[in-house]
């Protein structure tokens, strides 16, 4: 797959699975790096170009998506809310998860 654009890769981060691609940005859970840094995303589960389509098992041994850090924050907020009728019990809390925005610069094939 050298010398072959690539559309899009799904990478796994968090615990959590995203599609990206070229140019995108994507909210990923919070990682462990400074604003304009560049970090790589070694757990690759699947490229695809305009032909075929590379699957790994689990992932794609040598591949990696590399990203720059643009920003590191929190999420929006959501609100927990407990609440029993008749019983006069309510509790209502919020929570905003930290959040680390990337911007996709690239994705390098096996």
């Amino acid at each position: 797959m050298r010398g072959v654009s690539i559309n899009y890769a799904i990478v796994q981060t968090g615990g959590k699975q995203y599609r990206v691609s070229p140019g995108q940005r994507v909210s990923v859970e919070k990682l462990d790096a400074e604003e304009g840094e560049l970090i790589e995303l070694d757990q690759v589960l699947m490229i695809t170009n305009d032909d075929d389509i590379a699957v790994g098992r689990p992932t794609i041994e040598g591949a990696k998506v590399i990203a720059e850090v643009e920003k590191q924050g929190k999420d929006k907020k959501i609100v927990v809310f407990k609440y029993k009728s008749k019983v006069r019990y309510r509790r209502k809390r919020g929570h905003r998860q930290p959040i680390t925005e990337l911007l996709v610069r690239e994705i390098v094939p096996a």
